[in-house]
């Protein structure tokens, strides 16, 4: 049949047939297969102890691992929980010393606003309603001038004593730059004593102040008051009125150089649209006075030929006048030589005879005088 080796010693033999079938029959025998089965339950239950030990060691591998992981995790928590707690630490300061410093500046604010509140409040029980208008007229034109010369070097804030039209404002401000109007303002200064007879509203200077500004060719105006002192609207210190009148605010006195940075700033950041809106209105100026030019010319051109029409009629109508008139005075010299040639006719009829016919005193007389009547 062939040759078998021995997997114990290494020694090839001969296979026969019988000895074939032998070693069939030997493991087809109940003791190899009990053996076989033996065999295969250690195996098995080495197999299942191998893996039982591999599951383990994964499960302490993974364990370990996890482990690990929880660690570094519990020890990144605690480092981000110590720079949060650090942040938080840090944050409550900087707000707490900007509370601070923010409290101190409101403090400071609010100790100059009351210092300067009760400087007005005492020259109202000191001063008339005239003096105190006057002292805020003066306090408002002082502190203008402090700041004059470094902040609005090229503005012109003068008294307004132009009361032509019946009226006028406290001052006018203007302000100009490259030929371009930049800001103009109409100031009306307001006060009033806390024991007058008759306390006024702010509202009620309202509409002479807008009329002001009309006239005096303004675009904002501004009443600086200290009236109506204890009402919460004007005591907020800048009031926008343009409900009432346009461009109009009511401002507590301390607000006064305040309002008029805000109103130029505002101004300069429009600076560029103003130019353009007056090259525009030259543009238009130039096109319209071109315009104008020549509707003058044509209506001069108009009026002459109106005229020398008139007068050409008038001529015409005066040459067919004379013309009737020449007409007239023919007919008339006509006529006389008509006249005329019948008279001369009558004259050379004329002889004593017929001056002295029917009538003998007449004849008497010639025939006295030697005078021969035929």
């Amino acid at each position: 049949m062939g040759k078998i080796k021995c997997p114990e010693c290494g020694h090839s033999f001969d296979l026969t047939a019988s000895d074939y079938e032998s070693v069939v029959s030997q493991v087809r025998n109940a003791e190899f297969e009990k053996e076989l089965q033996a065999r295969m339950k250690t195996l098995e239950s080495t197999y299942e102890d191998k893996l039982e030990l591999q599951l383990q060691k994964a499960r302490m591998d993974a364990a370990s691992v996890v482990q690990q992981e929880l660690f570094d995790v519990k020890n990144k928590c605690t480092e981000l929980q110590g720079q949060l707690n650090a942040y938080n630490v840090q944050k409550a300061l900087d707000v707490k010393k900007a509370v601070d410093e923010q409290r101190a500046i409101d403090d400071k604010e609010r100790q100059e606003l009351q210092t300067e509140l009760d400087y007005y409040k005492d020259l109202k029980t000191r001063m008339s309603t005239k003096m105190v208008g006057e002292t805020l007229e003066q306090h408002c034109m002082i502190q203008f001038n402090q700041i004059r010369a470094t902040a609005f070097p090229n503005a012109y804030f003068e008294k307004d004593n132009d009361a032509r039209t019946g009226s006028k404002g406290d001052f006018i401000y203007r302000e100009e730059m490259d030929g371009v109007p930049l800001l103009s303002i109409m100031f009306e200064m307001k006060n009033e004593m806390d024991t007058t007879a008759t306390k006024h509203c702010n509202e009620d200077f309202f509409k002479e102040l807008d009329k002001d500004r009309k006239e005096k060719g303004c675009e904002y105006a501004v009443l600086v008051s200290m009236l109506e002192a204890d009402s919460e609207l004007y005591n907020i210190g800048i009031v926008d009125v343009s409900y009432r009148y346009p461009k109009m605010y009511v401002i507590r006195p301390q607000f006064f150089i305040p309002m008029i940075t805000v109103l130029r700033n505002a101004a300069l950041n429009a600076m560029d649209a103003r130019r353009e809106l007056v090259r525009m209105q030259n543009m238009n100026l130039d096109v319209t006075k071109f315009e104008q030019d020549l509707f003058t010319f044509k209506d001069k051109v108009s009026k002459n030929y109106d005229l020398a029409s008139r007068q050409f009629t008038a001529a015409v109508d005066e040459i067919d006048k004379t013309i009737e008139h020449l007409q007239k005075v023919k007919k008339n010299l006509l006529s006389s030589e008509r006249n005329l040639r019948l008279l001369n006719d009558k004259t050379e009829d004329l002889s004593v005879r017929s001056l002295t016919k029917n009538n003998p005193t007449m004849r008497a007389a010639f025939e006295e005088a030697g005078v021969t009547i035929k």
